[in-house]
């Protein structure tokens, strides 16, 4: 099912909501995470629609990155993942080389209405499991902020390119860490070995379905992904999650397909998350720091309810 996107800012903004049926969206948002939200932007906005018929969507949260460069992300809405993954699992379970920090070098907003995730040469004195840590980035989190419902969430975003580099924009179920992964469940939107710049992967996560899961697809592309923004997508609720490349469906994964492996996981809400990871497992570690700084670009992160 094919959507239209909103492909970038508008001159006349681009926030809205949606009269009740919005309010009631929010609500559920909401009670979904425990906790109240703050209010949400009111300028129009179209959303996207099911290919010009059901299901519809409404806007119950966003975060467009608006604010003078050098500004940290709303604390309202993002929180952070610190360090090296130490103690519990170091190297964030992929033998990743990145420091994650809270710094506005790290991640901040460009006065561009974009948020910049950097990764850098780490500055010395950090200690990693592996010893001095060689590189620091970022790795935001709405866990505890905000709960995305089924429904659609979408961000549209810009990659760098190098070998070792993974930028990812991806969402854990609201249950971890009580719920453990992989139980929690764990949906890719986007991920990318910076050494492909062509393709970026989509992929599910889940209890016999997990770590080299049957559940992932490239979407290759003729361009570099670095070389512009593309907006990357997932709509999902109990019985398929259907991934988008700037409005168009390149895979999806039925619910019938995964319980052959284990359980349906999906039927709740998931937090965002939003990294650039430097090394480790995914794309090996990097074999020249002339790819650093590199700075991942998100113009924005919109979640939908069905309504």
């Amino acid at each position: 099912m094919s959507v239209d996107v909103p492909r970038g800012k508008t001159s006349g903004r681009r926030r809205f909501v949606g009269g009740a049926a919005s309010t009631l969206a929010l609500c559920a948002l909401v009670v979904a995470c425990g906790r109240v939200q703050p209010t949400p932007p009111t300028a129009p906005l179209i959303p996207p629609t099911g290919g010009g018929g059901p299901p519809t969507y409404t806007l119950a949260w966003s975060d467009e990155f608006d604010g003078v460069a050098g500004t940290l992300p709303d604390p309202l809405k993002w929180g952070y993942d610190t360090g090296d993954g130490c103690p519990d699992i170091c190297g964030w379970g992929n033998r990743e080389k990145e420091y994650y920090t809270r710094a506005p070098e790290n991640a901040s907003l460009n006065g561009q209405g974009q948020l910049a995730i950097v990764a850098r040469v780490a500055a010395p004195g950090l200690k990693c499991y592996y010893g001095a840590c060689q590189y620091s980035s970022a790795k935001l989190t709405t866990r505890g902020k905000m709960s995305a419902l089924p429904g659609r969430v979408e961000a549209r975003i810009r990659i760098p390119a190098g070998q070792g580099l993974w930028p990812a924009f991806w969402m854990l179920g609201s249950n971890f860490p009580t719920t453990p992964w992989p139980a929690c469940g764990e949906i890719d939107i986007m991920e990318n070995h910076g050494s492909k710049p062509q393709s970026t992967s989509s992929a599910m996560h889940g209890p016999g379905y997990f770590g080299g899961t049957p559940f992932a697809h490239d979407n290759p592309i003729d361009d570099s992904y670095a070389n512009d923004f593309h907006v990357f997508a997932v709509e999902w609720d109990g019985a398929r999650a259907t991934f988008f490349m700037d409005g168009k469906a390149h895979y999806s994964v039925l619910n019938t397909d995964v319980q052959r492996y284990g359980a349906w996981v999906f039927n709740q809400s998931f937090f965002v998350i939003l990294n650039l990871a430097v090394g480790g497992n995914f794309d090996g570690d990097p074999q020249s720091n002339a790819i650093l700084p590199a700075t991942m670009l998100v113009d924005y992160v919109r979640v939908y309810t069905r309504s």
